[in-house]
């Protein structure tokens, strides 16, 4: 606040000048108009990447190959890990060839069986032989389906020690070295993808209702420049220690600037009310002194302070000192042209 003997300084030099002032008819006018107030709460808001995730182990090896770094682009289905697969190109060398013996098993079995249901119909053996004869071939066919199985199993376990990337993005975190030896579940890389972000902003209790119910939400850059947002989605809990409840909105056009982890900020629409407005620019200001010239009977203007409340837009708020539908002088710099009152410094409530 500005000392008083100061503010009375001020207030004398505006009613020395508004003295004299006299009517002119080239004098552009606006009116106080009352209109609604949408207030508006502003939170912090944080941009995230809907994929990210870390890639973990599914087998047992020694790391031989990290192709890709931390801050890489990785394109999907590139490799990002190798492990040494000796051990798993054994394991399949061993289970194909006990697939081999099992199917050359199993075509024994067949030509056994049907010799033997051959000689039945004959009456040449007894049930008992032709019997033994399908268990035989029963047994073979699951000893082919076991052998099957354990060679799928082989081939995955090889398949495991080729680790590509789910999808195309950025190496955000390595937790392995070369010649390291993992075990399954032991992470090894971390990543995220650019292309599809969103952001995630914590709401307070006694806004979470509204916001959910209007489903509003505006997302700005520090800039200025407003993202496009899509689809709202809204945790059903609040965060036991905040009480606040967290919005998710995702990003419907990726914009090149924009990275995970970036502050941005988001306005919800939270209450309506009827305010008075006057244009910016027919406010004159200095420090924290606010005036404007208001129209009398005659047409003649004359200097009255007001309290000035938000900013929006070109328009600004009156909170006390003008009544709806008074004639104000919509460009004071008309009347005055004193540099000493600083009539054109930018309006700043």
């Amino acid at each position: 606040m500005l000392p008083a003997s100061l503010q009375r300084l001020l207030t004398v030099l505006l009613l020395g000048l508004a003295s004299h002032v006299t009517a002119a008819e080239s004098i552009e006018t606006v009116l106080v108009e009352r209109r609604a107030l949408e207030e508006k709460v502003q939170l912090d808001g944080v941009i995230e990447a809907v994929q990210q995730s870390t890639v973990s182990a599914q087998t047992s090896g020694r790391v031989i190959a990290l192709p890709y770094d931390v801050d890489d682009s990785v394109p999907a289905g590139a490799l990002i890990v190798q492990l040494e697969d000796n051990e798993q190109q054994a394991r399949l060398q061993q289970a194909q060839a006990a697939l081999t013996e099992a199917e050359a098993s199993l075509a024994d079995a067949r030509q056994q069986f049907s010799r033997s249901r051959s000689l039945h119909e004959r009456r040449l053996i007894a049930d008992q032989a032709l019997d033994q004869a399908r268990n035989q071939l029963s047994a073979s066919e699951a000893r082919l389906a076991g052998a099957q199985a354990a060679v799928a199993e082989a081939r995955k376990q090889l398949d495991y020690t080729r680790v590509t990337a789910p999808y195309g993005g950025i190496l955000t975190e390595r937790h392995v070295e070369l010649g390291e030896s993992v075990n399954p579940g032991q992470p090894l890389l971390s990543g995220l993808s650019l292309e599809q972000l969103r952001v995630a902003v914590d709401l307070p209790q006694q806004y979470a209702g509204i916001a959910r119910e209007q489903r509003m939400a505006r997302v700005t850059l520090p800039d200025g420049d407003m993202l496009s947002t899509g689809k709202m989605t809204f945790y059903p809990y609040a965060d036991p220690t905040s009480h606040s409840f967290r919005l998710r909105m995702t990003l419907e056009e990726p914009d090149a600037r924009l990275f995970p982890g970036m502050l941005v900020k988001v306005s919800l629409p939270v209450a309506t009310r009827e305010a008075l407005w006057i244009p910016v620019t027919s406010l004159l200001h200095r420090s924290e002194l606010r005036a404007v010239f208001v129209l009398d009977g005659s047409d003649n203007p004359r200097l009255r302070q007001i309290r000035t409340g938000v900013r929006n837009g070109g328009l600004v708020e009156i909170l006390a000192g003008l009544s709806e539908g008074e004639r104000l002088v919509a460009n004071p710099l008309q009347l005055s042209g004193q540099p000493a009152l600083n009539m054109g410094e930018e309006y700043r409530p």
